[in-house]
């Protein structure tokens, strides 16, 4: 017998979104998890390129005026109370304290050294903060997206046989769409796992390398101003 002349049931429509309609409610919802997930890590990675990328431009900028040769008080004085990048304000918390640590009559209080490198080192423990928001969202969805997608594919197989008992047919045509609606879930899980795995270890080397910058620059700032403090 001709193959081309056997009945052919209704043709199955297995893009996304009707594999989404199809799924149980359940299921719905962990895919629905996944794709905001996935969504908010791409934003967080977005967002962190373009602040490292501005934070690594400033850094520069700074260095470059730091050490043109300008005195550190006319540098100050022009970056003023409210500094607008991460370096200046590791600057400017040196600075602030160092000018605190004068008395009206010129004296130094005792203690000033110490005093501005515990400044410097807030300000620094700020700007790493600020470098590593957003970076633990990465880390849990890069190891929990998976196994949450795999619920997901658990759930829709176990209604895929549910449902092949019910109907008590067992035919290629009857299971595939449930697996293929389970196996969406699984899909979507390493689909939102595996940037957020990537880019959060990139994003981690690259705010490690940018912090550490800002405590070389803070180590050499403390050691201009000790000169300074041995020469008075």
């Amino acid at each position: 017998m001709d193959p081309s002349t056997l009945p052919t049931g209704p043709e199955i429509d297995f893009s996304l979104v009707a594999l989404f309609l199809r799924a149980s409610l359940t299921v719905q919802i962990v895919m629905v998890m996944l794709i905001i997930a996935s969504f908010w890590s791409w934003s967080i990675i977005v967002q962190k390129f373009i602040t490292y990328g501005a934070s690594r431009r400033e850094a520069a900028a700074f260095d470059r005026a730091f050490w043109s040769g300008q005195p550190l008080d006319d540098l100050y004085d022009r970056i003023g109370t409210s500094p607008s990048g991460p370096s200046e304000r590791v600057f400017s918390a040196g600075m602030l304290e160092w000018r605190r640590s004068h008395r009206d009559d010129g004296g130094l209080i005792a203690g000033a050294n110490s005093r501005i490198d515990r400044a410097m080192d807030v300000a620094i423990g700020r700007e790493a903060d600020r470098m590593n928001r957003g970076l633990p969202f990465l880390a849990t969805v890069g190891s929990t997206a998976p196994f949450i997608g795999l619920f997901g594919t658990v759930w829709g197989i176990k209604t895929a046989f549910e449902q092949i008992a019910i109907s008590q047919n067992t035919s290629l045509a009857v299971v595939a769409p449930g697996i293929a609606e389970a196996l969406l879930a699984t899909g979507l899980g390493l689909l939102a796992a595996i940037p957020a795995v990537i880019f959060y270890n990139k994003l981690s080397a690259d705010s490690d390398r940018i912090v550490a910058g800002y405590e070389s620059f803070a180590d050499e700032f403390s050691t201009i101003l000790s000169r300074q403090l041995d020469e008075e």
